[in-house]
């Protein structure tokens, strides 16, 4: 298959996570960047990374790259690129864009000169002024940054973070590529006892069952590139038919509690739905009732953030809570996700380490309490 330029997009913060990824599955000549990794496969990586990669929200596939400091650089630039030799007669183009510090700032006049463009490229080849756009869908993006244009197709459609299991998120649901990257963050590994004892909708423990059992992520939804032509439908079964077959029988010590009834029985049923419930131990109990002989484990956990006075005050006491478990827990490690900046006083000790990473739009900290 041909060479391609392929772009793992992420939240911000966890670039390096993505790029572990992606060398734990044999890449290399990865580029680096904010919310992104760049790497060199062919269309059978494109697939491998849509159904393997944890952490990343996206698999781009970038067809150009090149300045345009004004329109008429746009529309050539973009239609010197091959569409005719990919694109079908009867593609669906859908065409999105952003700017960042770019001379060509107004996005949907970049929209409607890429559309334009890739339109008289396709002329090239079938001859034709109009095209039914009733075939299969192709999400291209143009990219400004400081007059650099970037001209990106998507691979997956629905982000990677939507696995398939969570049918019903909590009120505040963490994604589910943040969440394995929080795992990872961690170095738990699955010889050790893991817990959450605010489950929610289940998202921390559910991930850590499917990274101990090595189940792929991607394995069991699909993808908007599954009904490109050029992509063979045995490509997708094989590397489905592969996966499963690198799936582990091992079943780790993982526990998942809370307070919630009704967040609780989500958790349960999207762990049956990700396939993992014998992997966890799930047990109806408000925080201050958590306890375990076990010693050295993980605990990781999102903790509701407070918006309002009443919220934060009962966030605030949640925080007490956690901090007065671990002092009880022998050798255990805690992490701890929330955006609220005087965490630590609350919890009683300042973080070993803390990381500055995103939940959408929230700044949040990733405070790490070494066992």
């Amino acid at each position: 298959m041909a060479y391609l330029r392929l772009v793992a997009t992420s939240a911000f913060g966890i670039e390096s996570v993505v790029a572990k990824e992606l060398r734990d599955l044999g890449y290399d000549n990865l580029e680096t960047e904010n919310g992104k990794v760049t790497f060199p496969g062919d269309f059978t990586d494109a697939v491998r990374c849509n159904i393997h990669v944890r952490t990343a929200e996206r698999i781009l596939w970038e067809v150009a790259k090149f300045e345009a400091k004004d329109f008429e650089e746009l529309f050539q630039g973009t239609r010197a690129v091959h569409w005719e030799d990919f694109l079908p007669q009867n593609a669906k183009m859908h065409v999105t864009g952003k700017s960042i510090r770019s001379t060509l700032y107004s996005v949907p006049d970049c929209q409607s000169i890429v559309k334009k463009a890739i339109v008289e490229a396709m002329k090239r080849k079938y001859r034709k002024n109009w095209f039914e756009e009733d075939g299969p869908l192709f999400r291209i993006e143009i990219s400004l940054l400081k007059d650099t244009a970037s001209l990106t197709i998507d691979t997956s459609g629905a982000g990677l973070h939507k696995r398939g299991y969570r049918t019903a998120g909590g009120e505040a649901p963490l994604r589910e590529t943040l969440a394995a990257a929080i795992i990872k963050l961690s170095r738990w590994k699955a010889d050790s006892v893991f817990a959450d004892p605010l489950c929610g909708s289940g998202t921390f423990p559910i991930e850590a069952a499917l990274i101990a059992r090595n189940i792929a992520p991607g394995m069991n939804r699909g993808f908007i590139a599954e009904e490109w032509p050029f992509i063979p439908k045995k490509v997708w079964k094989t590397a489905r038919e592969k996966a499963r077959a690198e799936i582990s029988d091992s079943i780790p010590a993982i526990f998942a509690s809370d307070i919630d009834t009704k967040v609780f029985n989500k958790a349960r049923d999207n762990a049956a739905n990700a396939g993992v419930s014998d992997c966890i131990v799930f047990q109806k109990k408000p925080l201050a009732e958590f306890s375990t002989r076990k010693k050295n484990g993980f605990l990781i956990v999102n903790p509701p953030y407070g918006e309002r006075i009443g919220d934060i005050q009962e966030a605030e006491k949640i925080y007490r809570e956690l901090g007065n478990l671990y002092e009880k827990l022998e050798g255990w490690s805690f992490f701890i996700f929330t955006p609220h900046e005087h965490f630590q006083e609350h919890f009683g000790r300042k973080a070993n380490k803390n990381r500055k990473l995103y939940n959408g739009k929230i700044k949040c900290y990733l405070y790490h309490y070494i066992g």
